[in-house]
């Protein structure tokens, strides 16, 4: 039987800020001078339908539609309340990381929902980065370092980077904070395993 964290994204309530980790991974935020808009691809429904389900916990609006390429595409609103977010996570036109950010367990829930894999029957645990913001790369490996699950970068030359987690230590430590998998089989097939 798996014990939860204290600090489990089951436990934390739910902010606006927990959309952090649709950011770190392959998530894109557009701004105007007073508005935000976040969305994100995915690769299956059952991703899009929590995303767009921890969207609306934070108090925003969600909507699940098709990218150009046919993929799951979930965003929200274009809406005021996401300004400071679109601010905290943009240099001019480009994603940043910012400052010392540390991913919550919400944060890290969102990311793994948006773009984490299971590799090698569930051992390992990856998390997928944006390759057209190659310059968070390092950035985002040190802030998962910072919130205790230490990750080895990797492909960062090709079209698929990410940060593997390795370890039954660093991957408990995961686990704890993101809770459980959303129903179904596919999801706890893709969900890491300890």
């Amino acid at each position: 039987m798996n014990q939860l964290s204290f600090f489990s994204a089951d436990t934390v309530p739910p902010e606006i800020a927990d959309l952090d980790g649709l950011l770190a991974g392959p998530g894109q935020i557009a701004a105007t001078a007073d508005r935000a808009r976040v969305s994100v691809v995915v690769d299956a429904q059952w991703r899009a339908d929590a995303i767009a389900s921890m969207i609306e916990d934070a108090g925003l609006v969600a909507e699940i539609t098709r990218s150009d390429e046919g993929s799951p595409l979930v965003r929200t609103a274009s809406v005021p309340e996401l300004a400071v977010l679109a601010a905290r996570w943009t240099r001019g036109a480009v994603k940043s990381v910012p400052v010392g950010w540390i991913p919550g367990p919400r944060a890290l829930r969102a990311w793994a929902l948006a773009a984490g894999r299971a590799e090698n029957d569930g051992s390992r645990f990856v998390l997928d980065l944006d390759p057209h913001a190659p310059d968070t790369h390092p950035v985002l490996a040190q802030s998962l370092m910072r919130a205790g699950i230490a990750p080895t970068l990797f492909g960062t030359r090709g079209n698929q980077p990410g940060l593997r987690i390795v370890g039954h230590r660093r991957l408990t430590r995961l686990v704890e904070n993101i809770g459980e998998p959303p129903a179904g089989a596919e999801a706890r097939e893709a969900w890491p395993r300890v």
